[in-house]
């Protein structure tokens, strides 16, 4: 049960990440979003959504090594 939670956990921040990488790529090719008005509007949400996502796998994973003492000595807690 708790893998699957695991997933569960890691799979939302990756569908928001692959939706920023959507919206971005949409606004190179001129596809406007109704939820969005413009499109730089809709590139930075992208970007937001693609850092928010990325930012919360990595620290995810390395809150994970740094439990289990598989990081580099510093980046090991004090």
């Amino acid at each position: 049960m708790q893998r699957f939670i695991a997933l569960m956990i890691l799979l939302i921040p990756g569908f928001i990440a692959a939706l920023g990488i959507k919206w971005m790529r949409d606004t190179v090719f001129g596809i406007l979003h109704p939820l969005v008005p413009f499109l730089w509007l809709q590139f930075l949400l992208g970007l937001l959504l693609f850092a928010l996502g990325l930012g919360f796998i990595g620290g995810f994973i390395f809150h994970r090594d740094r439990k289990r003492n598989k990081v580099q000595p510093r980046f090991q807690k004090k």
